[in-house]
């Protein structure tokens, strides 16, 4: 939509104006367990946050929607900018090259404690050639878009009158209402045998079973969606005022790269959140 949208907060009455982004979903603010003590030590220690209300999108942000940001805005991305020699003192200048890295699978196991083993910088690969020169995203409309910097990221968000979530956000709403789970569904990672998200099947990085139907990416619909988990479980889905979108929305990259859109009712960049 190109108009602007008047949403009404479901707490207080309060309206907010700006520009209208279908699909987006409004998730109430919470305290929960951040974090974690079993898994990369990055994540520890797990402690309880609490986090003010936002919306956000329910999907991330596709290669169709962020097309349409760059042929509004004739934006070129980090990864189509090749390399200036004064950034990269003693670089070898036939590698100061626009490109990007690519997972590259090896043909047999390998040391998983040195990641170049399975990523391999190529020229020319961006977010309209994930692959590499000779690639592309025909037929990839409904994925979420790739190779996308942090700065990528922002410009997008500004563009689409929406800002990027804090950590504590995203990762409350990505629980899906469920604190301490293991996944965002529960703690089995496939309940009656059901894949519930885009995940790798097989010894990493050299065996790909792909038993869920996707070599690399999937459309951003193919599995159930963490955001309508969370509505449900914080029993707000009844709501008659839950619509488009609100004040601040946001956008974040994920660890693979595609984005969500997110918008934030009243806060500010750098808080919105409190640690204890």
């Amino acid at each position: 939509m190109d108009l602007a949208d008047t949403k009404t907060s479901p707490d207080d009455g309060q309206s907010f104006e700006h520009a209208a982004d279908d699909g987006m979903l409004y998730v109430p603010g919470g305290t929960y367990r951040m974090g974690s003590n079993r898994h990369y030590p990055e994540e520890a220690p797990a402690h309880r946050v609490a986090v003010e209300e936002f919306w956000m999108d329910r999907t991330p942000v596709t290669n169709r929607q962020f097309r349409k940001f760059v042929n509004a805005t004739a934006y070129v991305t980090f990864a189509e900018i090749a390399p200036a020699a004064k950034d990269y003192p003693g670089a070898l200048p036939h590698m100061l090259k626009a490109g990007s890295l690519v997972f590259t699978p090896p043909k047999q196991a390998v040391d998983l404690r040195n990641w170049s083993q399975w990523w391999t910088f190529k020229f020319g690969a961006n977010w309209r050639r994930p692959y590499g020169p000779r690639s592309n995203i025909s037929g990839l409309d409904d994925h979420p878009v790739v190779h996308v910097a942090y700065r990528d990221a922002e410009a997008y968000a500004r563009w689409a009158g929406k800002e990027l979530p804090t950590e504590a956000e995203w990762e409350f709403a990505a629980r899906g209402g469920l604190d301490g789970a293991e996944f965002a569904w529960g703690d089995e990672q496939t309940p009656g045998g059901k894949h519930m998200a885009n995940t790798w099947q097989g010894n990493f990085p050299h065996e790909n079973l792909a038993t869920d139907g996707f070599q690399r990416t999937s459309p951003v619909t193919a599995f159930p969606g963490f955001l309508a988990r969370c509505l449900r479980a914080a029993r707000i889905s009844a709501l008659p005022t839950i619509a488009a979108a609100i004040v601040r929305p946001r956008v974040m990259p994920s660890r693979s790269t595609p984005l969500q859109a997110m918008s934030v009712s009243g806060v500010s960049p750098g808080r919105g959140s409190r640690h204890e």
